[in-house]
């Protein structure tokens, strides 16, 4: 691994990402949103109906407050300029600014994109980006897609944008996006369109620049502004904002196309909205005179939005281009004449040195194609995330007061937060904002490519202006009090290790950084999740929706309260995770020894609890169906295991961690301390495998499943007829689809049933659906957990897979086994098809679109079609890492904890 890293950091991208100029390089990128209507942040309404305050029609007209958003976007780190495409193939009734879908309420299953575009390339400092958007010639059917989903339930699939008709014959364009930077701060757009037709087809390519609206807020002193600027060698725009140096904006287009420099005003266009008196242009000037020849709505030489409008007659087949370029006047005085398509060549050409670099130990061509693709689109859904709930509480100086309501209602307890920041979002347009536990895991896939922007994401969430000031995470825009999976610990680590492993430093302030404030999440977790303070935890939906027969984020139709199996497993191995990390820091200094002892014996403390036998009062494992289950505490004490084999009961997988010779005897006085306490408390030493015999290395297991019960668990997770899926794990057992788990109360059914792909109702979380499908964090990290126990069992413990086959296989072979099944799912299989595009048959059959690959929240529980958000590589990019060999394996990819430099430094 040190080897290939070394490669990586000899490449020219290298290079940058490991220079003084790191944060230059990172100074413009893909930051725009591609959804901000339709947001919380964006939502001033009484009852916080944000999806109607805000809706898609209102996007072209309206000024936004707290960012902004466009096609194929590029933005400086503040958004003071943003640049995106705009496109009208002369029939669409609107401008094509953004990209469209279906609100919460509109689709069947919930909100969803309704277009076709793939991201295709980027490096880390963006100083290469690709990505492809197809558009149809004929109008684009929103009407249709609207009225349709609205006609279909929740019983019937999606109705999407293939199957109107829109792109049948190949009667679109494709519109290929492409940015290179010259410099920093000098950057190219290059916008190719080719015709896919058969027949001669028209299109308006606008690129736009504007400034983000802060003075409708407040008062800020100078306005932005862009001005038409003539001169010897054509007219160009020069755009002025506050302190930043002016920039010079131009355009062209191949074979003397004409450029029309169109200018307006980015704010709202208060005469259509409100019936209320204002000067023009507005917002949607260019919307008015491109596609309804309003002269009025635009100006010709000034004002805080230009585009560059082409023309462009594209014969059958055939494409043309149009460039736009902006840099910073010091830039533009001195430089000589650039030629365009040798930067493109030439930046292209340093991305593929370093994919080819961190691919090198990838042999098939396909897999570098999916691994390539998947990291471009977690770069491609960076975002700066701007919101300030004060504020966004108390409203603004130039504007009317929002309603009193919302100082009781969502988020009211979240006054302190103010983010503004460039974020790793889940995707851009169904979730264009960040969630806790899904920002842990594009950390991690982050880290393989860029570990310095993986470490600050990892920081981020720990900030006084994100964390709570009684400890806990953020977890959402929707509901920042929510709780998701407490994975930072282990994100953490994973991030420290991959990091040293490219860099070969061990970065110690991070993880001590991270390490002090996590502290105090625990610490929010125990004291708020632990209900009868027993060392079993509640914790709510915990980010699997409608996981369960009853809403478990919301007071229980029975009463009570549940014990959850998954809120526990997590928290005993939220405490394994700051034992690894307090130990590796102790090896730089000792007095970490005392907290990783502390957590070492809070591990075992729920270990204890959870795996009780049958009778016991907190006991999770049930000895008849040898499985863990969530229990229903009930208000007159009585308790019922609600038995429903869901990803809940495999979650204890999770909490494992092998502690080797070189660390429990590397640090001085730990040994005894472990020592001491195992033999006080001889109920919990036998919770610890073999701990007082020597072991492989002398090494001590800590898990909450030993020989038999991990056996157990492993003969229903390899299960054809349960668990396992062709491409994965489930997350629920295929024995409910003729079993459905039913839980009777009052009078009421709740019942679960085997769902493998889109949800059936809208209990719990719209669109979301863990009653079947595959997942990729939980695969991951179970893929993960498997590695580590091999570490300690080794390849003489042997377990069959899949069940009942006969054929038996070390943990280690396994885990490559289930990681080869999740990787399947994007790779071209025996009939030249990806299962993961399974919705896109259209797609499939053009030989010339078999390589463009999605990246969905969830697959298919049967077949691995892509299900549910389109573009989430937030976590579905882990995938990423799958594909990379050796890198999952915790021996296999990089230094151990307690390198012989650091036990030296402690001697």
């Amino acid at each position: 691994m040190l080897q290939r890293a070394a490669g990586l950091i000899q490449t020219v991208e290298g290079q940058r990402l490991y220079s003084a100029d790191y944060a230059r390089w990172h100074r413009w990128g893909p930051y725009l949103s591609e959804r901000q209507w339709g947001t919380v942040r964006e939502d001033y309404s009484e009852h916080g109906t944000a999806w109607d305050y805000f809706p898609h029609d209102h996007a072209r007209m309206r000024a936004y407050r707290w960012g902004e958003d466009g096609l194929a976007g590029f933005a400086d780190e503040r958004l003071s300029w943003c640049c995106s495409i705009a496109l009208w193939n002369g029939h669409d009734p609107i401008l094509k600014e953004r990209l469209f879908g279906l609100t919460n309420e509109e689709g069947n299953h919930g909100e969803d994109v309704k277009e076709l575009y793939f991201y295709l390339d980027s490096t880390p400092t963006h100083s290469y980006m690709r990505m492809l958007y197809k558009y149809p010639q004929a109008a684009f059917p929103y009407q249709d897609l609207i009225d349709e989903n609205a006609r279909r339930g929740a019983g019937l699939p999606e109705y999407e944008i293939l199957d109107t008709g829109a792109f049948d014959d190949e009667c679109y364009f494709d519109v290929q996006i492409e940015y290179a930077k010259h410099t920093p701060e000098d950057i190219v757009m290059r916008v190719t369109v080719e015709n896919r037709g058969g027949q001669h087809a028209s299109i308006d390519v606008l690129p736009q620049i504007w400034a983000r609206n802060t003075w409708s807020w407040k008062a800020t002193g100078d306005k932005p502004s862009l001005r038409l600027v003539s001169s010897s060698d054509g007219a160009h725009v020069v755009a002025h904002c506050g302190t930043h140096e002016p920039l010079v904006v131009t355009a062209a287009a191949q074979e003397g196309a004409h450029v029309e420099w169109l200018f307006c005003e980015n704010e709202t266009n208060v005469k259509r909205l409100f019936g209320m008196d204002g000067a023009g242009p507005f917002k949607d000037g260019f919307d008015d005179y491109v596609v309804h020849g309003d002269n009025d709505a635009i100006r010709r030489d000034a004002g805080t939005k230009a585009a560059a409008r082409v023309h462009l007659e594209i014969a059958a087949h055939d494409r043309a281009v149009v460039t736009f370029r902006w840099r910073p006047v010091s830039e533009a005085k001195e430089e000589v004449a650039l030629d365009i398509d040798s930067l493109f060549a030439q930046r292209i050409a340093e991305a593929d040195a370093f994919y080819d670099a961190l691919q090198r130990d990838i042999e098939s061509a396909d897999a570098r194609l999916v691994q390539r693709q998947a990291l471009a689109g977690m770069l491609w859904s960076k975002q700066y995330y701007q919101y300030d709930v004060n504020r966004w509480m108390e409203g603004d100086p130039l504007q009317p007061p929002p309603p009193a309501s919302r100082l009781h209602g969502r988020n009211a307890d979240w006054r302190h937060l103010s983010n503004a920041d460039i974020l790793s979002m889940p995707d851009k347009w169904e979730y264009p904002w960040y969630a806790s536990w899904d920002l842990a895991f594009q950390a991690v896939a982050f880290a393989l490519v860029d570990p310095m922007f993986a470490k600050k994401q990892m920081l981020l969430l720990v900030k006084d202006r994100y964390q709570h000031p009684n400890g806990q995470l953020p977890a959402y825009e929707w509901a920042f009090g929510d709780a998701n999976p407490p994975v930072h610990a282990w994100a953490a680590w994973r991030v420290y290790e991959i990091d040293r492993s490219i860099t070969g430093k061990a970065d110690r302030e991070f993880l001590e950084l991270i390490f002090h404030k996590l502290l105090l999440n625990f610490s929010w977790w125990v004291n708020r999740k632990d209900a009868d303070g027993h060392n079993i935890f509640q914790g709510g939906f915990l980010g699997l929706d409608n996981v369960g027969i009853f809403d478990r984020s919301s007071p229980l139709p029975t009463g009570g309260h549940l014990d959850q199996a998954d809120g526990t497993a997590w928290m005993a191995a939220y405490a394994l995770d700051l034992m690894r990390i307090a130990l590796e820091l102790a090896f730089a200094n000792h007095v970490f020894v005392d907290i990783g002892v502390k957590f070492f014996e809070h591990f075992l403390y729920i270990a204890g609890a959870v795996s009780c036998d049958d009778g016991c009062e907190t006991g999770l494992w049930d000895s008849v169906d040898e499985f863990f289950y969530d229990k229903l505490r009930l208000p007159d004490g009585t308790s019922v295991p609600l038995r429903m084999r869901s990803i809940v009961g495999l979650i204890p997988f999770f909490a494992v961690r092998v502690l080797e010779e070189r660390v429990h005897g590397g640090l001085p006085g730990l040994r005894d301390r472990l020592v001491w306490f195992l033999q006080h408390r001889p109920d919990l030493a036998g919770l610890v495998s073999r701990w007082d015999e020597p072991g492989k290395g002398n090494s001590l297991l800590l898990s909450l499943l030993r020989g038999h019960r991990m056996k157990a668990l492993l003969r229903r997770m390899l299960d054809e007829a349960e668990f396992l899926s062709d491409h994965g794990v489930r997350a629920l057992s295929r024995a409910h689809l003729d079993e459905p788990f039913v839980y009777r109360h009052n009078g009421c059914n709740f019942q679960v049933k085997y769902l493998p792909a889109e949800s059936d109702s809208r209990v719990f979380g719209g669109n979301s659906n863990w009653r079947g499908p595959v997942w990729m964090p939980v695969n991951y990290l179970l893929i993960e957990s498997l590695y580590e126990f091999h570490r300690y069992y080794g390849d003489d413990f042997r377990v069959e897979y899949p069940t009942g086959s006969g054929k038996k296989l070390s943990l280690a072979q396994i885990a490559d086994e289930l990681a080869r099944r999740v990787t399947t799912l994007f790779l071209l299989d025996h009939n030249n098809e990806r299962p993961v595009m399974g919705a896109y048959p259209l797609l499939q059959a053009d030989p010339r679109c078999r390589n463009l690959v999605l990246f969905h929240e969830y697959f298919h529980g049967d077949n691995g079609r892509g299900v549910g958000a389109s573009h989430q590589t937030g976590w579905t990019g882990l995938v990423a890492l799958m594909l990379q060999p050796r890198m999952m394996s915790p021996s296999g990819n990089v230094p151990v904890a307690g390198e012989v430099e650091d036990t030296e430094a402690v001697k």
